[in-house]
């Protein structure tokens, strides 16, 4: 079965944690990532309204943390969310979780 990560957007709070957890898993310089977090913002909406997001999105570099998911641990981003918004498992269970926007699922090879 294939693994997965989702993420929901809507309390991702852009405090940038899960980039450096998986830099320090692997070793990877201040310019590496694995994960990296988008900003959607500010944008002034209608009435009052403003959007300002934190998008955390996986690289080409992911790989799930693969020798930490083989020892029965979730990837380094998932364990070290200070958000709590990031859940590691397989897709199809991933899938059920989704119930409303800004949630994403990234499937994992």
């Amino acid at each position: 079965m294939a693994h997965g990560l989702l993420i929901d957007y809507q309390y991702c709070s852009g405090c940038h944690t899960c980039e450096v957890a998986c830099q320090q898993e692997h070793g990877y310089d201040a310019k590496t990532l694995g994960i990296e977090i988008k900003t959607l913002g500010p944008t002034q909406l209608e009435n009052q309204k403003w959007q300002y997001d934190f998008i955390p999105t996986p690289t080409a570099l992911c790989d799930h943390c693969q020798n930490r998911v083989e020892k029965g641990k979730v990837p380094s981003c998932v364990k070290h969310c200070q958000a709590g918004c990031m859940s590691f498992g397989e897709v199809t269970d991933l899938a059920k979780k989704i119930n409303r926007e800004k949630m994403v699922l990234f499937s994992l090879k």
